[in-house]
């Protein structure tokens, strides 16, 4: 069966999950139409990430605000999706020292206070360090700048998990 050939709750089970907990996205992207494109990880992601930036300020602030902390009290407690959980993974967000989950929570703490949304950055196979870097080097730009930061983050996410969903 082709994407295509799938009914709508279908996809949005499928799919919904994509852009952390936030259907909209998938709901959005079924409406506007598959196509062949739309059979291959790049294809429905352009379709997926059009569907994101379609939507208003609101809704996307709510799918910024649907992101964990990373290394945050969600992953401690064991309470993150299963990609969300991956990705941590993946970049050592899992086996921290005290140090480092301190500098962490310190990091999201400031973060959120400044921009009121927690900070996101697709992390799978980037390092600590670079994780560590981009906090710093992003917490001193304005929040328009951040909001939008955040949306280009969230999508490059959506790209990763599309791509182990699916073909390209």
């Amino acid at each position: 069966m082709t994407l295509r050939q799938l009914d709508r709750a279908a996809f949005v089970e499928r799919f919904g999950g994509v852009f952390e907990h936030s259907p909209w996205v998938a709901e959005t992207a079924y409406e506007a139409g598959l196509d062949a494109s739309c059979e291959t990880a790049g294809g429905l992601h352009r379709l997926m990430a059009a569907a994101m930036m379609a939507g208003d300020d609101v809704k996307k602030l709510a799918l910024i605000n649907a992101h964990p902390d990373l290394a945050g009290r969600l992953a401690r407690a064991g309470r993150l999706t299963p990609d969300s959980t991956r990705e941590q993974a993946s970049a050592g967000l899992d086996q921290l020292t005290d140090e480092e989950r301190a500098r962490f929570t310190e990091l999201n703490d400031a973060y959120k206070a400044r921009f009121g949304f927690p900070f996101i950055m697709a992390v799978k196979g980037r390092s600590k360090a670079e994780i560590m870097a981009a906090f710093e080097r992003r917490i001193a730009h304005d929040r328009d700048q951040e909001f939008s930061t955040a949306l280009d983050e969230i999508s490059r996410i959506a790209l990763l998990r599309l791509t182990d969903m699916l073909p390209d």
